[in-house]
């Protein structure tokens, strides 16, 4: 019996979901396997009439178990005076108080939901994995997997951990030697690595945990096998590329990326590069004229670094990396470790590596740190390059990072209050570059008298600018946010 056992608190609306409630809790406390690592299992109606309070006012309980566990319909449920359920309440307690959540969604129709509850279920996917069922048996089958999984990370049911489990059917015969001596060099040369002794791979392997009874674990193959792609199908980062602001065909093009870890990253990473903007400065300061990219380059590489190294490779899913006109999206595998959440991802926090075998050499060759600033700097270089912060939010089974090429997101456009003729100019603009008056008759099927007071209330808004005074050459561009500090500096 371990020493310390997990508590459970079971949120939903209670009248809609009676059965499933009762079936979970009922399946908990007596499964031979969860029954032993968890104590208490709590739900509202097992509390005696007399000893009930009013249902918001449950929050303190939320915090007092450890395991927040929510079974969303389509009922949203009592709302109290500012609009709020309990059910949301206890959620938004839950992960401010960094409890490890648990979503359970019923059905695949969101449209049939209450506008809250699906609003809702929007809200909870984008910071954890959201597990669909259809009926209670299904439901049951979910939460186990999802108890057994979170056990596993907090060492309660001992697993070998994928980096750290021995590569099937790999033997050192497997292992690029060449690969193994470049990797010491790089780590040498960035100032983390002083080796003493041999400098054979296979002593390499071994001070770095690598090997076990003399054969490469997975994250041996990984980092330095001759063909990782043989024992591990899924260890490709896919990359796309398309020419407006949603994936629809056709593609301008798509690469997948194939090989050892260091290999991959590196090529995704220019891959990327080759398809943003850059800006080639003076040679004032070095004999190599700079390159400024419209997204910095340590973000871009942060981003596909977290990708690679923390994505959950027992995860049948590739990484993606996605470039449309007006952003970088990074989908990783996997979701956040437990107790941290997309939030705290903006705030100093500790690292948590989900691969620690594959992360250490990666530090050692300035890949990564061992500090947990990595979300942090990506926030700091974006901000400096005029950029919104980027996006860090749960879709479905994938985490996924959204690097803005420009500042005019989706919610600051929607703040601005365009309507929908001017959305779709403004989409144009970062597709094309460009639009014109006839341009912007023809996309909108408008006169030329709407054409132009759109256009000019998007110079009024700052949105975008009038090039050229009158003729076939005046256009309009978007507004770069830099623009607009120099502006209000003067």
């Amino acid at each position: 019996m371990p020493a310390t056992r997990l508590k459970i608190f079971i949120s939903s609306v209670q009248k809609e979901l009676a059965e499933e409630r009762r079936a979970v809790k009922n399946f908990i406390t007596h499964d031979p396997l969860l029954s032993r690592f968890i104590s208490d299992v709590f739900l509202f109606e097992d509390i005696p009439a007399k000893d009930r309070k009013p249902d918001d006012i449950y929050l303190g309980e939320v915090e007092q178990y450890d395991i927040y566990l929510a079974i969303f319909a389509n009922k949203y449920g009592w709302k109290n005076k500012d609009g709020k359920s309990p059910t949301e309440l206890e959620f938004e307690h839950a992960t401010k108080t960094h409890r490890e959540r648990l979503i359970f969604v019923k059905g695949n129709d969101d449209k049939a939901r209450e506008p809250d509850m699906a609003k809702l279920v929007r809200k909870a996917g984008r910071q954890v994995t959201r597990r669909r069922f259809s009926d209670t048996p299904g439901l049951i089958r979910e939460v186990y997997a999802s108890l057994v999984e979170s056990l596993e990370n907090r060492g309660g049911i001992r697993s070998t951990p994928f980096d750290d489990s021995v590569c099937n059917g790999a033997t050192l015969r497997d292992i690029e030697n060449a690969a193994v001596k470049a990797f010491v060099e790089t780590a040498e040369t960035e100032g983390r690595l002083r080796l003493k002794g041999s400098r054979a791979p296979k002593t390499v392997l071994r001070n770095f945990n690598l090997l076990r009874d003399g054969r490469p674990t997975n994250a041996a193959m990984l980092l330095f096998g001759k063909n990782p792609r043989r024992f591990f199908n899924n260890a490709q980062v896919h990359c796309f590329h398309f020419h407006g602001t949603q994936k629809r065909k056709p593609i301008a093009s798509q690469q997948p990326y194939e090989g050892r870890l260091l290999e991959v990253i590196d090529q995704a990473v220019e891959f990327v590069l080759g398809k943003i903007d850059r800006r080639v400065g003076t040679r004032e300061t070095s004999t190599q004229a700079p390159v400024e990219f419209e997204i910095p380059r340590p973000a871009i590489t942060e981003a596909i670094v977290n990708a690679v190294a923390h994505r959950n490779y027992r995860n049948n899913g590739f990484a993606q990396v996605i470039v449309f006109a007006d952003r970088v999206e990074v989908w990783n595998p996997g979701e956040l470790p437990p107790g941290l959440t997309p939030e705290l991802l903006r705030k100093p926090h500790g690292p948590i590596p989900r691969n620690p075998l594959i992360a250490e050499p990666l530090f050692r060759v300035k890949y990564v740190e061992k500090a947990g600033t990595g979300t942090t700097d990506m926030i700091a270089d974006c901000r400096k390059a005029g950029l919104p912060e980027p996006d860090f939010e749960q879709r479905g089974p994938y985490f996924v990072v959204t690097l803005w090429r420009d500042w005019l997101t989706a919610k600051v456009l929607d703040e601005i209050g365009l309507n929908d003729r001017q959305m779709k100019a403004v989409t144009h603009v970062k597709i094309h570059g460009r639009i014109t008056n006839k341009d912007y008759r023809e996309l909108t099927e408008t006169i030329i008298r709407t054409a132009s007071r759109d256009l000019e209330n998007l110079v009024i808004k700052g949105v975008m600018r009038k090039i050229g005074v009158t003729g076939r050459n005046v256009h309009y561009v978007l507004v770069r946010k830099q623009d607009i500090k120099r502006t209000n500096r003067t």
